[in-house]
């Protein structure tokens, strides 16, 4: 196993986000229909903020109830990112290593880590996972 293996080997690129100002349906339809858990919130080039799958769940119905789609809506179109969205999210640099990043994914319980180049943290480079990492370690084997 590689021991100082830097994340930017395993991390995703071609990040999917959302502006601030997009519409939390927008954040939803880009988990839909790309199959990702964790969506970046941009200001312009600035990382602001962190939207996850779970935080659209916990505001929805259809879920617990069969037919309540409209529900689902309705709240979307009350409720903004800025609302939802976790702020100034936990960053790692493309330099960091994966071990690293495992370990702040294990004692911080986070599922993902937007990931900001060495030499501008405002700057987004890619995302990260717990995924992502755990599909390195099986690789090691």
């Amino acid at each position: 196993m590689k021991k100082r293996e830097p994340v930017s080997t395993i991390m995703t690129k071609n990040v999917h986000s959302v502006q601030l100002d997009d519409s939390l349906l927008d954040v939803r339809n880009l988990i839909q229909n790309h199959g990702i858990r964790h969506v970046p919130v941009m200001q312009g080039k600035k990382l602001v903020g962190i939207v996850s799958k779970t935080d659209l769940n916990r505001l929805t119905f259809s879920s617990l109830f069969a037919g309540q789609e409209e529900a689902d809506e309705a709240v979307f179109d009350m409720l903004t990112i800025s609302q939802v969205m976790s702020h100034k999210p936990r960053v790692v640099s493309t330099a960091i290593s994966i071990r690293e990043v495992a370990e702040i994914l294990a004692q911080e319980e986070f599922h993902s880590l937007p990931v900001v180049e060495e030499n501008d943290e405002s700057k987004l480079a890619g995302i990260v996972t717990t995924t992502d990492v755990i599909k390195y370690m099986l690789e090691q084997y």
